[in-house]
């Protein structure tokens, strides 16, 4: 047997194999994966959701009404213009599912979070990646060369703060990539799950200025919520993308599961105070990361926080001959500390690392650590 196109398209994920692969003692940099605890609300909510003696029922496939205001109410968007995930990669997937397919290309950013091109050649399209800015940013003119250079594109996506660089996009960067897409007819998706886990300024959005026509931004539970295990995301804004996406959606999952949706419920609830505490939490493992990269590189720049997000994305000095994923294996297996190899995330990642200091700081400090050992 011969398995279908899409599937065809897949590959195990480098994050995971790394961690998956590592020997005993490794300290992890790698997965991107708040290390601090689940509000006490969210797991009272799950316990209280499946009581003993008592059904578990399906739900609504767009979520509890309770979940679909309280969504609303948090992101100051009508219903008709939010839609719930199970995650928002989920909600990624049934975008791509929707407005993409056989033919179409979908713009990704280079350097830029794996599932991208996996998603969109899962829809049976294309990945063209365009460029960042040398520094990790969204750059508008790349952006909109490579839009340009092409008229099979259907989807385009920015990602800010950007996993794996940490760097930002202001309002005007966002402006102008969405005005870039409109005038081809191109759904732009922003993906936002970092924006509410930031050191200083709190990052603009793509639709802070209200509903653009044609232009989706995710959110999830699973960042500055602390609460990846729920796998509870969405994606919000112009109505009309999200009515055929949201039908993927309910063909693919039916319905979120009833205690990830009461634990969301009550995360929302109480959002300020637990967005909050994730950026002390935030803040404690930069304070961790930023000192023991001081230390273990005193002949270098300090590490400069990201605009969102806990990443750090290091530039490696391999032997001579080796590319980047031998240099994380070795890493790995001679140092005892896992990162991501930069190639993970496109070609221009190459002669990269993606470092997580989302762990306990005491090792964060001690990969940090490690790190300066290699040669």
């Amino acid at each position: 047997m011969r398995p279908a196109l899409g599937a065809a398209a897949l590959a195990p994920s480098v994050i995971r194999a790394m961690g998956a692969g590592a020997p005993p003692g490794c300290v992890s940099l790698g997965l991107g994966e708040p290390s601090w605890a689940l509000p006490d609300a969210a797991a009272r909510a799950i316990a209280e959701s499946a009581r003993p003696g008592e059904r578990l029922p399906y739900g609504p496939n767009a979520g509890t009404p309770e979940l679909r205001a309280a969504l609303s109410a948090y992101l100051g968007t009508p219903e008709e213009g939010c839609m719930l995930a199970a995650g928002s990669q989920a909600a990624l997937f049934a975008l791509f599912q929707a407005w993409a397919g056989e033919g179409d290309e979908v713009l990704v950013p280079d350097p830029g979070f794996v599932a991208y091109p996996t998603l969109a050649a899962m829809a049976g399209a294309t990945a063209r990646p365009y460029s960042l800015a040398d520094d990790g940013s969204l750059d508008p003119e790349r952006f909109a060369a490579a839009l340009g250079s092409s008229s099979r594109v259907r989807v385009a996506v920015v990602n800010h703060p950007a996993n794996p660089t940490g760097a930002g996009a202001g309002a005007e960067e966002l402006a102008a990539v969405a005005a870039s897409c409109e005038g081809r007819g191109v759904l732009l998706v922003s993906d936002e799950v970092y924006r509410e886990l930031y050191l200083g300024r709190r990052p603009a959005g793509v639709l802070d200025g209200g509903t653009r026509s044609g232009v989706v931004a995710l959110g999830s539970m699973s960042k500055a919520f602390a609460a990846p295990g729920l796998r509870v995301g969405w994606a919000y804004g112009d109505p009309e993308a999200l009515a055929p996406a949201r039908l993927v959606h309910n063909a693919m999952t039916s319905c979120l599961a009833r205690p990830s949706q009461a634990a969301a419920l009550a995360l929302l609830g109480a959002a300020a105070e637990t967005v909050e505490e994730s950026r002390r939490q935030l803040a404690l493992r930069w304070a961790a990361f930023e000192s023991a990269m001081r230390l273990a590189f005193p002949d270098e720049p300090p590490p400069a926080p990201p605009a969102g997000g806990f990443y750090h994305w290091l530039r490696l000095a391999g032997r001579a001959g080796e590319d980047t994923l031998a240099s994380c294996l070795r890493l790995r297996d001679e140092r005892g500390v896992i990162v991501v190899p930069g190639s993970a995330f496109g070609s221009r990642g190459e002669g990269y690392a993606r470092l997580s200091w989302a762990g306990h700081p005491g090792d964060v400090a001690e990969g940090v650590k490690r790190l300066a050992a290699y040669d």
